[in-house]
């Protein structure tokens, strides 16, 4: 089973993403792509795995802010050779590990991001477990004033169309109500 969930800042995703693995999954590894780079953000990361850690629920945190898609590999290989199950995997969010390859590329980013997002599809279409992921939909506000801004907003828009034609399910969180969306969806 494979899940993306979507909508905007503050909608509900990463709650519900959460609460979605913990019913279908006795434990999940968490995959954290946000970087801490001022002390408000470090404060919002703390507070989440605090959140998370109070939720009495298993999880492994494992943060990775661009190395995602070998991270994704590394897991679902190692459990190749075992008895058990690949784990139960919540990555939060694509779109800030996607700006964080963006802003690490420099000059060269609309290339190696799009690189970057081949190798992502592949390892979600690889994983051998359950996967669910969190995204934004950064396409709903204004149009960006900057050149950066509008790559961003067009390369998010691109990878969460990819990302989704991969996925079992697709729900979009608006004002805390999950809508899974493939079920909706009108067939051409």
């Amino acid at each position: 089973m494979k899940a993306l969930v979507t909508g905007g800042a503050r909608s509900g995703k990463s709650g519900f993403a959460e609460r979605l693995c913990m019913t279908r999954a006795p434990r999940a590894c968490y995959i954290a792509t946000a970087q801490a780079y001022d002390v408000e953000m470090k404060e919002r990361i703390a507070l989440h795995r605090l959140q998370r850690d109070s939720a009495g629920y298993d999880w492994q945190t494992l943060e990775e802010a661009q190395a995602l898609p070998e991270l994704l590999r590394r897991l679902g290989s190692a459990q190749a050779s075992q008895p058990s199950p690949a784990p139960m995997v919540l990555v939060d969010c694509l779109t800030l590990w996607l700006s964080n390859v963006l802003l690490a590329a420099g000059e060269d980013g609309d290339a190696t991001a799009r690189a970057a997002m081949d190798e992502l599809a592949a390892a979600v279409e690889q994983y051998p477990g359950s996967l669910v992921i969190v995204t934004n939909e950064v396409g709903d506000g204004i149009v960006p004033e900057y050149p950066l801004g509008r790559l961003y907003r067009d390369l998010s828009g691109v990878m969460n169309q990819r990302i989704a034609r991969l996925c079992d399910e697709v729900f979009l969180v608006t004002t805390g109500i999950p809508v899974e969306l493939k079920q909706l969806e009108y067939k051409l």
